[in-house]
């Protein structure tokens, strides 16, 4: 009789975990959400990475957007952002008025930065644009090396950097 007792214990308690386990898959309770940013941070780490490899590629103000033999800083972001069904302005000047603004401290991988630089630089006009890849770097072209990854936090972009968009 025990034995019996026990068994129809043991089976009303597996029924009760099934249902109960059943219930939580099937309403997504105690999962985690997955937020939106995860994915469009995912989709700006993948652009990171296609820029990544055009390291070296030489700079020419005003290149061809149809090419990868050079870039300039707004073709290069164009070029890199459309892979992945970005569409952005061909100019800095007007990629910086896309997405929407974001501050310094809450930069993603994948956000645009933007500068104002060289001869034309007076402080507040748009002359650069470049990708910020994390970790206070930030991956662009200028001059020479061509494109590469700089420190967003010292020397001529931290004493240029306008603002930031972000555009995922």
């Amino acid at each position: 009789m025990k034995k019996h007792q026990w068994f129809k214990q043991a089976i009303v308690v597996g029924m009760c975990t099934t249902i109960g386990l059943s219930t939580l898959m099937a309403t997504g309770a105690g999962t985690a959400p997955v937020a939106a940013a995860s994915v469009s941070s995912s989709t700006g780490q993948k652009i990171v990475n296609l820029g990544k490899k055009y390291m070296g590629v030489r700079y020419e103000f005003g290149a061809s957007t149809s090419s990868t033999r050079t870039f300039d800083c707004s073709s290069f972001t164009k070029y890199i952002f459309g892979k992945y069904g970005v569409k952005l302005p061909r100019t800095s000047v007007a990629q910086s008025k896309v997405g929407k603004a974001v501050s310094k401290a809450n930069l993603k991988t994948g956000d645009l930065v933007f500068f104002s630089s060289g001869s034309r630089a007076n402080g507040s006009n748009v002359t650069h644009v470049a990708v910020y890849i994390g970790n206070g770097k930030i991956l662009h072209t200028y001059g020479s090396p061509g494109v590469t990854i700089s420190d967003l936090n010292s020397g001529n972009w931290k004493r240029t950097y306008l603002k930031a968009r972000r555009v995922l």
